[in-house]
C-alpha cells in the first residue's frame, strides 16, 4: 500500500512539473507572456502560430522551487486569460509582418517571404515582438520549418489513437505510463517511432519529409506532446492543433471543430503544391471519412491513406472497406492496419521507405511483443 502511495506522489509530482513547464518562463511574476508554436513554410511563404496571455502572479505567494511552486504554475496556467488585439510583430529572415491577436489572444500569421531561406537547413528562426496597452513589450523566438531540398512525399498524420493511445478511459493510464513507467515502451503505439523516422527519411535513408502533425485536442497540450515526441524517438514535425476550445463558465465545452481538419489538410497541400502526400489516422473517429472526402478533393495526389484499427466493431469495419471500395479507381490505396508492420509493409511496397526501415519497423515491434510477454 505504502508503495503503491508513494508511486501514486512520484506520479503527481511528475506530472505537475510537466503541465506547470511552460508558466516558468516570468518565475512567477505574472504579466504579458507569448507562446509561440513551431512555425512552417515553403520557399515562397511561412506560416506562424501562437498565443498571448497574461499570468496570474500567484507565484510570488509560494516557494520559488519545489512541488507547490510547480502546483501554483499548474493553477496559474489554467486562470490564464488571453490577451486581444496585442500587436505581433514577426521577422524572418529579410521578412516581416505584424498581425493582431484574437478575442483568445491566438495569432495565426502568413507571412510572405521576400527571397528564399538558406538551403544549407531545414529549420529557421524567426523573431516575433509582442506590444499591447499598458503593457511591457515581450520578446520570444521560435523554429520554422523550411524544406531545404525539394521533397518527393509529404506526411500528414493524425495523433490522437494513431500516434498514441487516448480516450478518456485510458488517459490517467496513459499519464502514468508516461512520466513513472519506460515510457518509449509503454505509451505510443508499438513500432510507430520507427515507422515514422522510416517515412521521414524516405526510400533511400538520407531524405528529410515534412511530418505535419494534426490533432483536435487544445493549444494547451501543445507542451506536453512536445514531450511526448521528445521521449518516444517520433520525428517532430509542426505540432498542428485545430482551434482553442473556448471553454469558460459560460461555455463548459469545447468549440465546435468541424471540418478543420479537412480544411487544415487541403491548406498543406497548397503550401507543397504537386508534392504526392499519405495520410495516417485512426478508425475510431472520422479519419477514413475525412481522408476520402480529401483524395476525391484532390485528385492524385494522396498515395495512401494508412488507417491504424483502433475499435474492433464489425460495422465500422465494413463502412471503411465501403470508404475503400469508393477510391478504388484512384492510385490511392487505402489499408486498414492492425500493427505498424502492415503499414510499413505497404509502404515498402510502394517504394515509400527503405529496406532498412522496414527491418527496423519489425525489429520494434517484435522486441515490445517480447517485453510485454
Amino acid at each position: 500500500m505504502k508503495r503503491a502511495l508513494r508511486h501514486l506522489f512520484l506520479f503527481v509530482k511528475r506530472l505537475v512539473g510537466v503541465v506547470a513547464r511552460p508558466m516558468k518562463p516570468d518565475h512567477g511574476h505574472g504579466g504579458l507572456t507569448i507562446t509561440p508554436y513551431r512555425g512552417y513554410g515553403s520557399r515562397r511563404e511561412a506560416f506562424l502560430t501562437g498565443r498571448v496571455f497574461r499570468q496570474s502572479p500567484l507565484g510570488r505567494l509560494v516557494p520559488r522551487r519545489g512541488f507547490l511552486c510547480d502546483l501554483a504554475d499548474v493553477v496559474r496556467r489554467i486562470a490564464r486569460r488571453g490577451v486581444a488585439d496585442a500587436t505581433v510583430k514577426i521577422h524572418l529572415g529579410d521578412s516581416h509582418l505584424a498581425v493582431t491577436t484574437d478575442r483568445d489572444g491566438y495569432f495565426d500569421a502568413h507571412l510572405p517571404l521576400v527571397s528564399s531561406p538558406p538551403r544549407d537547413r531545414s529549420w529557421h528562426r524567426a523573431e516575433l515582438w509582442v506590444t499591447a496597452d499598458h503593457e511591457s513589450p515581450v520578446r520570444a523566438s521560435v523554429e520554422v520549418y523550411i524544406p531545404a531540398q525539394k521533397i518527393d512525399l509529404l506526411v500528414i498524420s493524425d495523433i490522437d489513437d494513431t500516434v498514441m493511445y487516448t480516450g478518456v478511459a485510458d488517459r490517467l493510464r496513459m499519464l502514468y505510463r508516461l512520466f513513472i513507467e519506460k515510457p518509449h515502451r509503454r505509451t505510443a503505439f508499438p513500432g510507430v517511432a520507427s515507422l515514422y523516422q522510416a517515412l521521414h527519411r524516405g526510400a533511400d535513408d538520407r531524405g528529410e519529409r515534412p511530418i505535419l502533425y494534426v490533432s483536435r485536442g487544445p493549444w494547451a497540450i501543445y507542451e506536453m506532446l512536445e514531450t511526448f515526441f521528445q521521449l518516444n524517438r517520433i520525428p517532430v514535425g509542426p505540432l498542428l492543433f485545430l482551434r482553442e476550445w473556448g471553454i469558460s463558465a459560460r461555455h463548459p465545452w469545447p468549440r465546435r471543430a468541424e471540418d478543420h481538419k479537412e480544411r487544415l489538410i487541403s491548406r498543406m497541400l497548397a503550401l507543397y503544391e504537386g508534392v504526392p502526400c499519405i495520410l495516417v489516422g485512426d478508425s475510431g473517429q472520422h479519419d477514413p471519412e475525412v481522408y476520402t472526402r480529401i483524395v476525391k478533393a484532390h485528385p492524385g495526389r494522396i498515395e495512401a491513406i494508412y488507417i491504424r484499427r483502433v475499435d474492433r466493431r464489425v460495422e465500422r469495419q465494413r463502412d471503411i472497406r465501403l470508404l475503400r471500395d469508393q477510391i478504388r479507381h484512384t492510385r490511392c490505396d487505402l489499408v486498414l492496419a492492425a500493427d505498424s508492420v502492415l503499414i510499413a509493409e505497404h509502404a515498402y511496397s510502394r517504394g515509400f521507405i527503405s529496406d532498412h526501415g522496414l527491418a527496423t519497423v519489425r525489429r520494434e515491434v517484435a522486441g515490445m511483443s517480447d517485453d510485454s510477454a
